[in-house]
């Protein structure tokens, strides 16, 4: 089962995102990210957070509409992006996919990139944007790319240095190499072809691409 988890970001095209629905995705809201589901005229199935951002009156139709509504006191250790995850790991979830998660405020931006960093998730959890997906690549890994030829693809070092990054069907090639944390070495690189690969022998790095075959 796939989760779709709805976050208090910016979305810009409503329709591009309904487009890619399944019909059995467990839809979630992370507090005011539900509002997102009620603009693409769907009900999401589980509403997570502290629920500061959603109206008492919208909270209450969740719930009297059959939503599980999962509150948590404000004061808390966690973003209600986290508890979402978890949320979603708990009921099962095989993959996680996170929409509006960026755009508005820097820092929440800056912390929803980096909560894919932030622990070794037990499923695969990716930020959908547009037509870009962003996720978190660890070594020793390889991760597989789809998608039309000239469609951009970057590599991020998130720890101290990544080594072994070898990328196969890109561009401008990279065979073995090491890249420091915070390198811009490995942004705007393209598609070849498809599937293209990167592999990574040690550390951590964000990869982000692009491409109509790249979003599920």
């Amino acid at each position: 089962m796939r989760a779709l988890i709805a976050v208090n970001g910016i979305i810009e095209d409503y329709a591009a995102i309904a487009r890619r629905l399944h019909a059995d995705d467990l839809l979630i809201g992370a507090d005011g990210g539900a509002a997102h589901w009620l603009a693409m005229g769907r009900r999401p199935h589980v509403v997570v957070g502290d629920l500061d951002s959603l109206p008492p009156a919208v909270v209450n139709d969740f719930i009297a509409q059959g939503v599980q509504v999962e509150r948590h006191p404000c004061e808390k250790d966690q973003t209600d992006l986290e508890l979402a995850i978890e949320r979603a790991l708990a009921d099962g979830a095989s993959e996680v996919l996170l929409i509006g998660a960026l755009g508005g405020r820097l820092d929440q931006t800056l912390a929803n990139l980096l909560i894919l960093a932030q622990r070794a998730w037990t499923t695969p959890v990716r930020i959908m944007e547009g037509d870009q997906l962003a996720e978190i690549l660890r070594g020793p890994g390889a991760l597989d790319l789809h998608g039309p030829p000239g469609a951009t693809v970057s590599l991020i070092p998130l720890s101290e240095t990544v080594r072994g990054i070898t990328y196969t069907g890109l561009r401008y090639p990279l065979d073995d190499a090491t890249l420091p944390f915070g390198s811009t070495r490995g942004v705007s690189n393209e598609l070849l072809t498809s599937p293209a690969s990167i592999t990574i022998q040690e550390g951590m790095a964000l990869i982000i691409y692009t491409g109509a075959d790249a979003v599920p």
